[in-house]
């Protein structure tokens, strides 16, 4: 079983997550690659894929998208599951993803979840447009992820694509 763990990030928050979830799968036996989409061409090699992507303005980095896009029945061919990773603090909504993106990416990938995931916001790191929009929206600044549960998900993940024991 060999999996591909593509998380895209801007800033490296969501690439960190991608690795934690690499590296739980790996404890539990799975052959995992990371890989950014800009470096992927073939996808066949992989029996499943867990993509993210950090949330901006409610939507995927734009080379996540078109990577979906591009691989999209290679993805509904093998388990998939998809995260969205995105500053949530205690002020900020509980969907910081459209809707409409979700539904449209679950689609294409025939995805068996959608997980939101909270990330981490660093201002100064920001663009100046970025940074006013971040402000605008209420966007707490800090590191909100919950690692605790990045390493459950990615257990429940690792248990799926697991074959049934035999007795």
């Amino acid at each position: 079983m060999r999996v591909l763990v593509m998380p895209t990030s801007k800033y490296g928050g969501t690439a960190e997550i991608g690795r934690a979830i690499a590296k739980t799968l790996r404890e539990e036996g799975i052959d995992v690659d990371v890989s950014q989409p800009e470096n992927l061409f073939d996808v066949s090699i992989y029996d499943g894929f867990i993509l993210g992507s950090a949330i901006y303005i409610g939507k995927w980095l734009k080379r996540a998208s078109r990577f979906v896009e591009l691989h999209s029945e290679e993805l509904k061919a093998k388990p998939t599951w998809l995260f969205s990773s995105g500053p949530l603090g205690p002020a900020n909504p509980e969907q910081p993803i459209r809707p409409d993106v979700v539904e449209q990416l679950v689609q294409l990938t025939g995805a068996r979840e959608h997980r939101i995931l909270a990330g981490r916001l660093e201002l100064d790191r920001l663009s100046p447009k970025e940074r006013f929009i971040a402000q605008w929206v209420g966007a707490e600044e800090g590191d909100h992820r919950d690692w605790d549960e990045i390493e459950q998900w990615s257990r429940d993940i690792a248990a799926q694509l697991k074959p049934p024991s035999t007795m």
